[in-house]
C-alpha cells in the first residue's frame, strides 16, 4: 500500500480527533467505505487508523482528565495555604471530589477521641437527615475498616458486602440515603487515621484505580488542612496568654496613678449632676475595664449579700461585685467584669464608686417617681384609645424620650403567686409595678398598672423579635420581685400615636397570650403569639391560616407554580414515607436521584434546617392545611 494512500486513510480520523468527536463517529468512515464497495487495502488502511486515531483519543482525553484533577488539587492547597475557615476548606474538598469523581455523593467523617466514635462532619450531595447525623461507633461499617487497616476500601454493592460489620443504625442511614457503591479512604495524621472521606453513588459502580488514587489525594489535603488548623488554634492560644501577661504588666504600673484619677473624675461628675452609667463609664476608663450598673435582682445573690454586709468589693468567678445600698435599701451593684485579679487600691476604686452611685440614684427618686406617674397617664391614654391629637401624644412622648413612630411591643405582666394575705399581695403587686415601671425607663418605653398586673410598651430594637423581649422581661420582672411573674407579648406595632387603637388591639393580644402560657402551666415565663405555631393563629384571633402557609411553605409552592415542578407532592410523600429518599422514590415511581435532586431544591428554599424537628413539623402541617384549603375539583 502507498504512503499517499495511508496518508488519505488517517485524513478523516485526523478531522474527527481536531473537532472532538465522540467514539462512535469513529466508525462512520469505514463503514462508508464499505457501502462504497472500496478496495479490501483501503479499507484494512482505515481500520488501523482509526484504531490509531481511538487510541490517541482515549490518551488526549486521559490528559485532560489529568489535567482537571492536577488543576483541582492546586486549587484545594491554594485554599490550604490561605487557610482562614476550616469548615469551608473542608467543604470545598468534598465538594471537588465529588465533582470529578462524577459521584452522587461525597461525604467526611472526623474520630472523637472523647466519644470514642466518628461522625459526619461535612456532606455533599446527601438529603437524608438521619444519614447526616450518623454517629459510628469504631470498627462499624466500611468506615471502620479504614480506620482500622488505613487503607481505602471500595465496594460495588453495600449490603451484600460481608468484609466489615454491618449495624442496624449504620444500615439505616446508608438504606435512607440511597447508596449503593461506596469508596473510602483514610485521613492520615502521622500514623494515626483522624477519619475517612468517601464518595458513593446510588447505583453499582466499579471505581477503577486513578478515581481511588484522587481520592486519596484530596484526603491528604483535608488531613493538612486540620493539622494547619490545629497549629493556628495553639498558636493564638499562646499569643492571648503572653497578651495577658503584658496587660498584668502594665496594670501594675500604673494602679497608684488610676487611683488619684478616679478620685478627681467622680467628684467632678457629682459637682455636674452626672448620672450613675456616667460613673460606670468613668470608673471603666480608670480600671481599663468594663463596669456596669445592675439591678440587685440581675447581680450574684450571694456575692451581693457579702458585699452589702461588709462595704467592700467581692469576687465572684473573673467579675468583682460592690454593692450600692443607702441604709437598708439596696438598689443594686456595680460589677466589673473579667478581672479575675484586681489590686488593694483598684478594690477601694471600685467601691467608692459604689458610695457615689448610691447617693446620685437616692437624690433622683423623686425626679423618678414623678416621671413615672407621667409615663403611666401617656399609656392609660393610649390604651383607652381616647381622640387625642396625635401632634400632642407625640410631643409627650418626646418629653419622656419614647419614640411612637417606632416599632414597640405591648407587654403585659401577672404575678403568678398571691400572698397569704391582702397586705403581702398588694406589696408584691407594688414591686412589680415599680420594677416595671424602672424598666421602662430605662428602656425609653412607658409602663402603666392593670386589671392587677402591669402593662409596659417597650421598643423593639434592631434585629430582636417579640419572644426574647418577653422572655428577658419575664426574668427581669422576676428577679426584681423575687416571685415568678408570666408576661405575653403581642406582635409589634407601628405609628402609635395616629393609631392609638393598634395599642388597645395589642394589648388584648398579650393578655391572650399570657392567658395561654397560664393554661399551658408555663408560670413565670414569657412568649408572644408567635411561639405557639398554629395556636398563635388562635391567639392572634384572626386565624390566618393563608398566612401560616404562606410563611412556611410559600417559597416551594411558588416555585412549583413558576416552573411546573412537582416539590410540594415530592415533600408530601417524603413526610409520608418516614424521610426516606429511597422509599419516597418508590411512592412516586421515579428514580432516587430525582428524589434527591427535589429535596436539594427544597432545602436551598426553605433552609438548611428544614428537616430539624420543629421545622418538619410545621411544613407537615402548612402542607396539611394547604391541602385543606385548596378548591375541590370534580
Amino acid at each position: 500500500m502507498s504512503r499517499d494512500h495511508a496518508q488519505s486513510a488517517e485524513t478523516p480520523f485526523l478531522e474527527l480527533l481536531a473537532r472532538g468527536a465522540s467514539a462512535d463517529a469513529y466508525e462512520q468512515p469505514v463503514l462508508l467505505a464499505r457501502a462504497e464497495g472500496g478496495p479490501a487495502d483501503r479499507i484494512d488502511a482505515l481500520e488501523r487508523a482509526k484504531h490509531l486515531a481511538l487510541r490517541v483519543r482515549s490518551e488526549l482525553e486521559g490528559r485532560r482528565r489529568r489535567e482537571a484533577e492536577l488543576s483541582a488539587l492546586f486549587e484545594t492547597a491554594h485554599d490550604l495555604a490561605g487557610l482562614r475557615d476550616l469548615d469551608a476548606v473542608l467543604r470545598a474538598i468534598v465538594q471537588r471530589a465529588r465533582s470529578l469523581l462524577g459521584t452522587d455523593v461525597t461525604y467526611l467523617s472526623l474520630n472523637d477521641p472523647e466519644r470514642g466514635d466518628t461522625y459526619m462532619r461535612v456532606t455533599e450531595g446527601s438529603v437524608a437527615a438521619r444519614f447526616q447525623q450518623l454517629r459510628l461507633g469504631m470498627g462499624e461499617g466500611l468506615g471502620g475498616l479504614v480506620a482500622q487497616t488505613a487503607r481505602p476500601y471500595v465496594t460495588d454493592d453495600y449490603f451484600k458486602d460481608a468484609r466489615f460489620q454491618h449495624t442496624g443504625t449504620i444500615d439505616a442511614g446508608v438504606r435512607d440515603e440511597g447508596l449503593v457503591a461506596i469508596l473510602g479512604v483514610p485521613l492520615m495524621l502521622g500514623h494515626h487515621v483522624i477519619g475517612v472521606l468517601f464518595a458513593a453513588d446510588r447505583r453499582a459502580r466499579v471505581f477503577e484505580r486513578e478515581q481511588i488514587a484522587l481520592l486519596g489525594s484530596f484526603a491528604a489535603l483535608a488531613s493538612a488542612a486540620i493539622d494547619t488548623a490545629n497549629l493556628l488554634a495553639e498558636t493564638r492560644s499562646a499569643l492571648a496568654g503572653l497578651e495577658r501577661a503584658n496587660e498584668i504588666i502594665r496594670d501594675r504600673s500604673g494602679v497608684i496613678e488610676r487611683a488619684s484619677d478616679v478620685h478627681d473624675r467622680l467628684a467632678e461628675l457629682v459637682l455636674r449632676g452626672g448620672g450613675v452609667h456616667d460613673v460606670a463609664a468613668a470608673v471603666s476608663q480608670v480600671l481599663d475595664g468594663t463596669v456596669e450598673f445592675t439591678e440587685a435582682a440581675a447581680a450574684p445573690e450571694y456575692a451581693l449579700e457579702a458585699s452589702r454586709a461588709d462595704g467592700h468589693v467581692v469576687r465572684h468567678k473573673d467579675d468583682w461585685i460592690a454593692a450600692v445600698a443607702a441604709g437598708d435599701e439596696l438598689f443594686g451593684a456595680l460589677v466589673l467584669r473579667g478581672h479575675p485579679g484586681l489590686d488593694p487600691v483598684d478594690q477601694l476604686t471600685l467601691e467608692r464608686a459604689a458610695m457615689v452611685t448610691s447617693l446620685l440614684l437616692l437624690a433622683r427618686r423623686s425626679a423618678a417617681e414623678a416621671e413615672q406617674r407621667v409615663r403611666g397617664e401617656l399609656l392609660d391614654d393610649l390604651l383607652d384609645a381616647r381622640d387625642r391629637d396625635p401632634r400632642l401624644l407625640d410631643d409627650r412622648a418626646r418629653r419622656l424620650h419614647a419614640d411612637l413612630s417606632a416599632a414597640h411591643v405591648v407587654l403585659v405582666a401577672r404575678l403568678d403567686a398571691t400572698g397569704a394575705d391582702a397586705d403581702q399581695e398588694a406589696d408584691a403587686r407594688r414591686r412589680l409595678w415599680a420594677a416595671a415601671s424602672h424598666l421602662a425607663a430605662t428602656r425609653h418605653g412607658l409602663a402603666a398598672a392593670r386589671d392587677g398586673g402591669t402593662v409596659l410598651l417597650l421598643p423593639l430594637e434592631d434585629g430582636d423579635e417579640a419572644t426574647d423581649l418577653a422572655r428577658r422581661t419575664a426574668r427581669h420582672l422576676g428577679r426584681a420581685v423575687h416571685e415568678a411573674v408570666t408576661v405575653g407579648a403581642s406582635a409589634p406595632v407601628r405609628d402609635l400615636a395616629a393609631r392609638p387603637d393598634a395599642v388597645a388591639a395589642a394589648h388584648t393580644e398579650a393578655g391572650r397570650c399570657l392567658d395561654a402560657l397560664r393554661l399551658l402551666g408555663r408560670c413565670g415565663d414569657g412568649a408572644a403569639a408567635e411561639d405557639f405555631g398554629f395556636l398563635g393563629l388562635l391567639l392572634a384571633g384572626d386565624q390566618n391560616v393563608p398566612g401560616f402557609v404562606e410563611r412556611t411553605i410559600g417559597q416551594v409552592v411558588a416555585y412549583d407554580e413558576r416552573r411546573g415542578t412537582e416539590l410540594v407532592r415530592t415533600l408530601d410523600a417524603y413526610f409520608a414515607c418516614g424521610m426516606s429518599p429511597a422509599r419516597t422514590k418508590e411512592a412516586l415511581h421515579v428514580h432516587v436521584n430525582t428524589v434527591a435532586q427535589r429535596l436539594e431544591r427544597v432545602g436551598r428554599l426553605l433552609g438548611e434546617d428544614w428537616q430539624s424537628p420543629e421545622r418538619a413539623l410545621e411544613i407537615q402541617l402548612a402542607l396539611k392545611l394547604q391541602r385543606l384549603s385548596a378548591p375541590t375539583r370534580h
